[in-house]
């Protein structure tokens, strides 16, 4: 039987710091996995539709070698940039330590707590921006296995 919380919607720095207290600021953890999706699409009838809006969300899952949290999910509603790195071969994938930030009217998250929007946004760090960012706790998606999209 899966337990998943419910989604916590961080407005505050106190509900950023928070989190990245409770995650220990992602330290021994990892990227799992990623899943993008927008409202646009094409209809039955060959029609599209296409909001008038920002329409790109993404979730991402960290697993993390401590628990209480061990596994934690980022769902990124209105994605305003994504910019992800992937690691090169015969290095690790580990997160050192990550940042999560409110500049601008965007939410951050970075896979380097150093990370600032105006000097990294095309540098080495991995990040995305939204304007809205929730988590929730999924303590039992730990392992090898798939949690978004198809398995194969």
């Amino acid at each position: 039987r899966k337990i998943v919380m419910n989604w916590i919607l961080l407005k505050e720095e106190s509900d950023i710091n928070d989190l990245l207290e409770r995650f220990g600021y992602f330290h021994d953890g990892c990227l799992r996995e990623l899943h993008m999706w927008t409202g646009t699409y094409v209809n039955e009838d060959l029609s599209m539709t296409v909001p008038g809006e920002l329409d790109t969300n993404v979730k991402m899952l960290f697993q993390r070698q401590y628990s209480n949290p061990s596994a934690i999910e980022l769902l990124f509603e209105c994605v305003t940039g994504i910019h992800i790195i992937p690691t090169p071969e015969n290095y690790d994938s580990i997160i050192q330590d990550a940042i999560i930030l409110k500049s601008d009217d965007n939410f951050y998250w970075a896979n380097d707590y150093n990370f600032q929007p105006i000097n990294d946004i095309e540098n080495r760090v991995s990040w995305i921006a939204a304007k809205k960012l929730k988590w929730r706790e999924v303590n039992d998606w730990m392992g090898k296995q798939n949690r978004y999209g198809d398995h194969e």
